[in-house]
């Protein structure tokens, strides 16, 4: 193969590699209110008006920060694909009883969910009761 041929084929491989972790990025900021108090992995997070950005561009972490900045968590997640685009961005919970823990963004568009890995709490949580799903509407921000 010529050089020329091995540039192309390299150049190809590496703007494929850069496009594929942009599939489970924010692109920007989403933002919601929670009208109750919820768990962002080990935080308890009071009722409010939310931020979630993507803490490192490379890896699976989300910040989800209130308003005025006083109260913020880091979650982890993974990437579930989807067959169709979501019709909206929304924030997913799953309630426990009286406990709310996030478990899931929905960004309008695009063909994945992101699903907060479970903490120790909910998972203990959740050995004593059944999660009913609820969502909240979000709205895309700026940067």
């Amino acid at each position: 193969m010529s050089i020329l041929k091995k540039l192309i084929v390299s150049m190809g491989l590496l703007w494929v590699l850069s496009v594929l972790p942009g599939v489970s990025q924010i692109a920007k900021r989403i933002t919601f209110d929670a009208p109750a108090a919820f768990y962002a992995g080990n935080a308890k997070m009071p009722a409010g008006s939310y931020t979630v950005s993507q803490a490192d561009v490379d890896g699976n972490l989300l910040l989800i920060e209130d308003a005025d900045g006083t109260h913020s968590a880091f979650v982890e997640y993974e990437v579930v694909s989807l067959e169709t685009p979501h019709a909206q961005s929304d924030v997913t919970f799953n309630k426990y009883g009286k406990l709310d823990f996030i478990s899931s963004i929905w960004i309008q568009g695009r063909r994945s969910e992101m699903q907060i890995v479970p903490s120790k709490y909910e998972q203990s949580t959740a050995r004593a009761a059944a999660a009913e799903k609820h969502s909240l509407s979000a709205q895309n921000a700026g940067p």
